[in-house]
């Protein structure tokens, strides 16, 4: 699967605190080897939209759209 970083999703992240920073960057190596991985509890989370979440730490989830094998 690919993923697309938007803008929006940086100015987001340049907000988390260095911690979350760290946890969110070893999600996405994890989610880039294996977007299956279960650590990450990768889930559909509308009924009728493409949106997915994916887990970065017990409090935060990163949340995106995912369309034609793509996550944005």
């Amino acid at each position: 699967m690919k993923s697309r970083a938007t803008p929006r999703l940086w100015a987001a992240y340049q907000e988390l605190p260095p911690e979350v920073q760290a946890a969110a960057q070893k999600a996405y190596r994890l989610f880039r080897e294996n977007p299956e991985h279960p650590g990450l509890q990768f889930k559909k989370v509308h009924d009728h939209e493409p949106v997915s979440s994916v887990r970065v730490t017990v409090a935060y989830r990163a949340v995106g759209l995912v369309e034609n094998d793509e996550v944005t």
